[in-house]
């Protein structure tokens, strides 16, 4: 732990060369550390408000807002005198330098921790960043498992991991199409070509093929660049793969579901993994009929727990719009910071840091209990769960403890 631990100073002092690393504080550590001890509680929130991913980086602001109000009308932090907690935002635009100058500027302002980021490259320099300025960062969508192999202590997670999402999907298809009476037999990969997309097509590969079944062809593509998908869902209808995988964002994806219907491959299913549209009521909207029976593997919100039906209740009548997943998951990663500076009873960041490692809070995520974080700062009751479209409704189907429906496994295309 030793050696990870020093690994992970090394690489953060050369990423900051220019601002120094060594005996010295951070830059700006002074002036956010006075900043801290009066007026709101502050709470960053970094998200790609602007680019590509807009929507989603929008949605998990506003879900970090409505934590931030919840909060304030229940007193503030009430070992604090009642102080209440602002939340100051940064847009990383979904650029990795981007969120790295941002987190040093909301940390700078004297955030007393910060959450987000959407993507995995852009949560890796931002836990860089926390790490150097020993500032706890908790992430609430960063599907990328290396950054939790790096010993670093102020970096949390609350939604489940790539490895663990990518493996459940393996099995829950494995015991889906057996359960139907069509066990599958190959499966057709298609991801994007970040560390997101790549380390959930390694993960589904390994655990698929432990399970007897053949992952092939596996072929990847550039989100931000891609217009059409013809070409690779043609190559997917050739292979003759019984059910087609598809790791990706939002706008990707449906672009998936429209070469779909085009093409008109032989499936049993389309089966997302870690898919950032299949489970989202935007996408029944956008894709219309060719959504229905989608499934999708993935962190979700618990669609059985009443306050989790509240919340989005209100945040559809203030925006117009359902609440994604990910809004929740940025309610929740706010409610660990909040939560933290309460029990600690101070906003110095590090005594933050220890009281979210010794953290229970009850998520509003599906989850096999409270957010509880591992040494590494994984959440260790993390847990996906499986959704289907069904009558125009992303509905949770697997496994059976957490579904309100049984899975439809059949022909569609």
């Amino acid at each position: 732990m030793k050696a990870r631990r020093l690994l992970a100073i090394l690489g953060a002092c050369a990423m900051f060369a220019a601002a120094g690393c060594g005996g010295s504080a951070p830059s700006g550590a002074a002036g956010a550390a006075s900043g801290r001890d009066e007026g709101p509680v502050k709470i960053g929130a970094l998200h790609p408000v602007s680019g590509s991913f807009a929507v989603d980086g929008l949605q998990m602001r506003r879900g970090a807002e409505l934590a931030v109000e919840a909060i304030n009308a229940r007193g503030g932090i009430a070992s604090l005198g009642g102080r209440k907690v602002e939340l100051i935002t940064g847009d990383t635009q979904g650029k990795v330098q981007v969120g790295q100058s941002e987190a040093q500027r909301l940390i700078s302002e004297g955030a007393v921790g910060l959450v987000g980021t959407y993507q995995s490259a852009v949560s890796t320099n931002v836990a860089v960043v926390a790490e150097r300025n020993r500032v706890p960062f908790v992430m609430d969508v960063t599907a990328s498992d290396e950054i939790f192999n790096n010993g670093y202590r102020y970096s949390f997670r609350v939604q489940p991991g790539s490895t663990v999402i990518a493996t459940a999907a393996a099995r829950y298809l494995d015991e889906v199409s057996e359960e139907a009476g069509r066990p599958v037999e190959q499966v057709a990969f298609l991801h994007e070509q970040t560390d997101f997309g790549t380390a959930a097509a390694r993960a589904f590969t390994a655990a698929a093929r432990q399970r007897g079944i053949e992952v092939s062809p596996i072929i990847s593509y550039d989100a931000t660049s891609v217009s059409d998908f013809t070409a690779q869902v043609t190559q997917v209808k050739a292979s003759g793969a019984d059910v087609l995988a598809v790791a990706g964002y939002y706008g990707d994806s449906l672009l998936v579901s429209q070469a779909v219907a085009s093409v008109k491959p032989d499936l049993d299913a389309v089966w997302g993994v870690s898919n950032g549209a299949f489970d989202q009521p935007m996408f029944v909207a956008d894709a219309g009929a060719n959504s229905e029976l989608y499934f999708n593997t993935n962190y979700h919100y618990d669609a059985n727990n009443p306050q989790t039906r509240e919340l989005r209740e209100e945040y559809q009548r203030r925006h117009g719009a359902p609440m994604r997943t990910g809004a929740v998951l940025a309610y929740d990663a706010v409610q660990v910071i909040a939560q933290a500076v309460e029990k600690a009873g101070s906003t110095d960041p590090e005594r933050v840091r220890d009281a979210i490692a010794e953290s229970e809070v009850d998520p509003l995520t599906v989850s096999d209990g409270p957010i509880r974080f591992a040494d590494n700062g994984d959440n260790s009751n993390a847990v996906p769960v499986l959704t289907q479209v069904r009558n125009g409704r992303v509905t949770q189907v697997y496994p059976p403890e957490k579904a309100e429906a049984e899975p439809r496994y059949e022909v569609a295309w």
